[in-house]
């Protein structure tokens, strides 16, 4: 079978992360290059990209590109923090239809959240990524960001 021009953006990105972040350290200088790989990477579709990091009760910005952003969530509000309470990577095609959606840009019309997690399972944050596309997220798009924060946890544990 061979790749979409999407899955092979995604596995150029997988390795440009791997290596960009290889002897790292530092949460922040970490996320805030990861943010900046994955927004750039596909420009036509990511308007915000991301991390949210759990603090307490709540999410609570982290590194990101893109316009400013809502700086707390709370545990099972918005997709994030619904992404969160699930431990489960959503996809979103239309915000609009969201149940509690928070809007923190009125340009974004859909959303995709994958979680990050320690390595006893619990999490620590998530990727969000929104468009101003409907419906600009897919399975492939999550079975990649997934990959990306696999990717994460295993550079932060070491």
């Amino acid at each position: 079978m061979q790749m979409s021009d999407k899955e092979q953006a995604y596995e150029t990105l997988c390795r440009q992360i791997s290596s960009l972040i290889e002897g790292e350290n530092n949460l922040i200088s970490i996320l805030s290059n990861v943010a900046s790989a994955l927004h750039f990477a596909f420009p036509d579709r990511f308007f915000w990209t991301g991390f949210y990091l759990v603090c307490d009760t709540e999410l609570q910005l982290g590194p990101f590109q893109g316009p400013v952003a809502c700086m707390h969530i709370g545990r099972g509000r918005g997709v994030c923090g619904t992404a969160w309470a699930g431990n489960r990577t959503l996809v979103v095609d239309d915000v609009e239809r969201f149940p509690g959606h928070i809007a923190c840009s009125s340009l974004s019309r859909s959303e995709i959240v994958a979680p990050l997690h320690r390595s006893d399972g619990s999490v620590w944050g998530v990727i969000d990524i929104d468009s101003k596309a409907h419906s600009a997220f897919d399975n492939t798009d999550a079975c990649y960001l997934e990959k990306i924060a696999i990717i994460l946890n295993k550079q932060l544990e070491e």
